[in-house]
This record gives C-alpha cells, structure tokens and sequence, in this order.
C-alpha cells in the first residue's frame, strides 16, 4: 500500500464508486500480511515512501517470487537485492513486469505512475571492482525518485581522475563515495565538497584489508567533515539515504 494507492481508494469511497465493505477488504492485510516464512510489512510504503525492499540473500527462489508477487500487487516500485537470476526467473514467471538488474544483482518491478527525477545524486567509485555496490546504490536512488550520476574508477591511486570530476561534483546534492583498499577516497570527496558524502566501504582488497574492514576504519576516522559511513557493501542503504538527502519532499507525511 502505497501513498498514491490509498488516496486513490479514498477518492472512490467518497464519489460513491466504492463501496465501504470493499475498501475495507482492500486493507485487510495490513499492517502486515503473514505468508507462513515472511510477514510483509505493507505500511512501509505509507510510512517511508518505499514499500519493503527484499534480501533475497538465504531465501529460495519460491520464497522471493511470493514475497515480491505480494508486494507488487499493492502498487509502486518493488526492489529485491541480493538476487541471482535463477531467483529472477522464478519471479519473472509470476510477476511478468519484473526485470533483472544484474550490474546490480537485483530484481526490480518499477512504478509505472513513478514521478518525475530529482537530480542531484552522485555516485563515485575508487576502482571498477566497486562497481556492484555502486549500482545497487544508484538503483535504490533511482527507485526513491532520484536522478542519479554514476563516476567509476576515481580512486587516489590517480588523484587526477578524481579532480577531474569538479564539475560532477558541483551539481551534486549528496556524494555516495564507493572504496575497498584503503578507503581513502571519501575523505579526499569530503574536502572538495559542501555537501554530504556517505563514504560506502567495499570487501575488496588484499589479505590486510580483512574484507573491507580496513576501508571501513578509515572512513570512520575521517578527518573531512560532512562525511558519514554505512556498512561494508551496503549499496542499499547508501543509496536509500542519498534519496532521503536529496529529496526530503517525498517522505510520507
């Protein structure tokens, strides 16, 4: 149940075109619907702007096909994370609309009635190997109403790179910095800019960056203002708070 979708509902009780007793049935899952291995939450679209995304990471591909089949049939985008493309296929037969985003190892059902992009979300990375969580992070943007700019292998092994993207940097409302290794680089962002950057650590790297735990330590001791830290590999969630950062409007009242 999204926004849009309840006000529709409202609008026909009103004008008579529904009756009562059937918008009811109309809510009856909800808050949440109880599927036996998941209880979807369908008041997350209301509350936050963006229903219940999936981690299809440990579910079976029956499992990921109920859950977004539910979710599609309330209305807006539906993003399940973490997929494989077996995964895709199981929902793709079930939900016909559904497309598989492998840059981003992702299933994705988009809203049709989806508002016009708000630009203002860029998204760099230090190496092209972060390119999977940088595109997770983008299409969860994208997803919440946000235009995104995607800038790839910018890391401060060729600083020049980098400091070639002043003019990226400068139409930006948020900076997703994507880095495995040293994790260097959304330091390097968060002296060049004056808006927030939430610094993504990634698992790449050798012996000594103990699968991203390195990257992840430099980011938190940051000398840059301005900079915040998700988790290592957490595309998702950078991209989910760029959407916020970029455009607060869309949150549900």
């Amino acid at each position: 149940m999204n926004r849009s979708r309840l006000l529709g509902i409202l609008a026909d009780v009103r004008s008579g075109h529904l009756e009562v007793a059937a918008a009811a049935d109309l809510f009856r899952e909800l808050p949440y619907e109880d599927l036996g291995f998941a209880r979807l939450d369908h008041h997350r679209g209301l509350r936050q702007g963006l229903p219940e995304v999936v981690l299809c990471s440990g579910k079976t591909g029956e499992q990921v096909s109920a859950i977004v089949s539910r979710l599609a049939a309330d209305g807006g985008p539906v993003l399940a994370t973490r997929a494989t493309e077996v995964m895709y296929e199981a929902v793709h037969a079930t939900v016909p609309a559904a497309c598989w985003r492998p840059e981003a190892a992702a299933i994705v059902v988009p809203d049709p009635e989806a508002p016009t992009p708000v630009p203002g979300v860029l998204v760099l990375t230090a190496g092209t190997a972060d390119l999977p969580v940088a595109h997770e992070a983008a299409l969860t943007a994208e997803l919440m109403g946000s235009a995104v700019e995607l800038v790839a292998d910018v890391g401060v092994a060729g600083v020049h790179r980098v400091l070639d993207q002043r003019e990226a940097l400068a139409r930006a409302h948020v900076v997703v910095v994507v880095a495995g290794m040293d994790g260097a680089l959304p330091s390097l962002v968060g002296g060049m800019v004056g808006v927030p950057v939430i610094a993504v650590p990634t698992s790449v790297g050798y012996g000594a960056s103990f699968g991203g735990l390195s990257a992840l330590l430099t980011m938190l001791t940051s000398c840059a203002p301005g900079v915040a830290v998700v988790n290592i590999d957490n595309g998702f969630g950078a991209g989910y708070l760029a959407a916020l950062v970029n455009s607060p409007l869309r949150r549900a009242p």
